[in-house]
């Protein structure tokens, strides 16, 4: 089974990430979100309702898209970040104020969605099957999770190029698919259906690509650098990221992992014996769905 926590995360550094993240939504993310919501086409089932994790990070144009694509369906909004406010960047036409279905800000209730919807936020949490119960804990029965994060190819030009130079490692070490895979089945999900592709960006300045990289995140790693650097640091990062990541066409390129993963959450399974004991939240779902517990 796959480790409780990630060994290369520093749970102080993800804490302080959750607080000073810039609060908006990096290009990235929004172009993750936008071939995820792609693959809702192939899902049948149409929430009733359905929660967006942490918003304003993942992705504030796909709120749109998914909006758009269950337009009947109420909607629960959850942030963890005291600088995200997603009452106040969630835009929506004045007629779908007046018209459209509920949209709630704050914690999920347990049970209370068909669809969570969770965008690039996996790969940052410390305690990742923690985050992945919570998620559990707010679907009903019969209610899919939807998610991306980044997988361990990510970076890997600029691994390679610190490890040639002898420094730490620039990231913490991303999860592989068929992990995640196995923490969902822990977390008790069934069906896990992951994928991945591999995305290439492209800068024309090493400057320009430090920038968007902060935007994307913070190195969490439990050995990165201990204390600041200097100018003289920087200006030698910045030499050997121009002659050591730079392409034929004389621009820079990093690779980005890219995993999806869809898994179901299946209704209550109750061994019956001598002596049972049945939570009241598996009794209310078993009676809803008129099944009777199995022996």
């Amino acid at each position: 089974m796959a480790q409780e926590n990630p060994p290369t995360i520093d749970p102080v550094a993800a804490q302080h990430w959750q607080r000073a993240a810039p609060p908006r939504s990096p290009w990235l993310h929004e172009e993750v979100a936008r071939r995820m919501e792609d693959r809702l086409q192939w899902i049948r089932l149409e929430p009733k309702a359905w929660g967006h994790w942490e918003p304003v990070r993942g992705g504030l144009a796909a709120h749109a898209l998914v909006e758009r694509r269950y337009p009947r369906a109420q909607c629960f909004v959850a942030e963890s970040s005291p600088a995200a406010n997603p009452a106040a960047r969630i835009g929506r036409p004045w007629w779908r104020r007046w018209t459209g279905p509920k949209l709630t800000f704050g914690p999920m209730p347990d049970g209370a969605v068909q669809m969570l919807w969770a965008n690039m936020a996996l790969h940052m949490a410390a305690q990742p099957q923690a985050l992945i119960a919570q998620w559990h804990r707010a679907l009903a029965p019969e209610g899919f999770l939807m998610f991306s994060c980044l997988g361990p190819d990510t970076l890997r030009e600029l691994r390679a190029l610190y490890a040639a130079l002898g420094w730490p490692a620039p990231a913490h070490e991303f999860t592989d698919m068929h992990d995640w895979g196995d923490m969902l089945v822990h977390g008790g999900f069934a069906e896990p259906v992951m994928d991945m592709e591999r995305i290439t960006l492209t800068w024309e300045t090493p400057e320009r690509m430090l920038a968007e990289l902060r935007e994307l995140g913070a190195n969490l790693h439990r050995a990165r650098f201990p204390a600041l650097r200097g100018r003289r640091w920087k200006a030698r990062l910045l030499d050997e990221l121009a002659q050591g990541l730079r392409q034929p066409d004389g621009r820079l390129a990093l690779t980005f992992e890219i995993i999806y993963g869809h898994a179901v959450k299946p209704q209550p399974v109750v061994r019956v014996s001598e002596r049972s004991a049945v939570s009241l939240e598996d009794m209310r779902a078993l009676l809803h769905s008129d099944k009777r517990p199995r022996s």
